[in-house]
């Protein structure tokens, strides 16, 4: 039985705290692979990012470039619906039934976790592997408690998604904030400007 982790998100764009945590999560829980799973309209977030989809999974690819324990999956952008994790999980097990799945996230969505679609056939599906984050303290969320959760301490690394893609647009430097390949994909595609 192989462990494998399914970590969600917009990456608009993927930076360097996808790929450190990720890392982390990996090394800490030893998990056989993870896969970065791009979302096509995340609950959580403003619309718009449909447009991007095609952009924030050929970005993912490059980020990974090199890495044989991470992948990128294209499931939720060919949905091309609003992704949830349950739907995305449910997939994935299918794929995988003999493996243990650990779905990756922070404490800031752990928190609010039982606000989710269907939070117990998640945790029926799937672990609950629990990053920290900068400015949330590490709590246990009273609603769903501790069962299937497993908690990771990774480094605080303070960079968002957000400030690059501002950066971008007022012509700052964003070296060293994302990989180098991601770096050169905004350029050459002229992203948020």
């Amino acid at each position: 039985m192989r462990k494998i982790g399914i970590y969600g998100g917009t990456f608009n764009p993927p930076h360097i705290g996808h790929l450190i945590t990720a890392e982390c999560v990996k090394e800490s829980l030893g998990l056989d692979e993870i896969f970065f799973i791009p979302s096509f309209i995340s609950p959580h977030k403003q619309e718009g990012e449909e447009f991007s989809a095609v952009h924030r999974f050929e970005m993912m690819q490059r980020a990974i470039e090199g890495n044989e324990y991470f992948n990128v999956s294209d499931f939720e952008i060919l949905r091309r619906e609003t992704s949830y994790s349950v739907t995305t999980l449910e997939h994935f097990k299918k794929e995988f039934p003999q493996d243990e799945l650990y779905l990756i996230i922070g404490m800031d969505n752990y928190l609010t976790f039982h606000l989710w679609k269907e939070p117990e056939r998640i945790m029926e599906i799937a672990l609950l592997a629990v990053m920290n984050r900068p400015n949330y303290p590490r709590k246990v969320n009273v609603v769903i408690g501790t069962k299937k959760t497993v908690f990771v301490d990774v480094p605080d690394i303070d960079v968002s998604s957000s400030d690059i893609r501002f950066r971008v647009k007022s012509g700052k430097s964003i070296r060293y904030l994302v990989p180098f390949s991601v770096e050169r994909y905004i350029r050459e595609h002229n992203l948020y400007k």
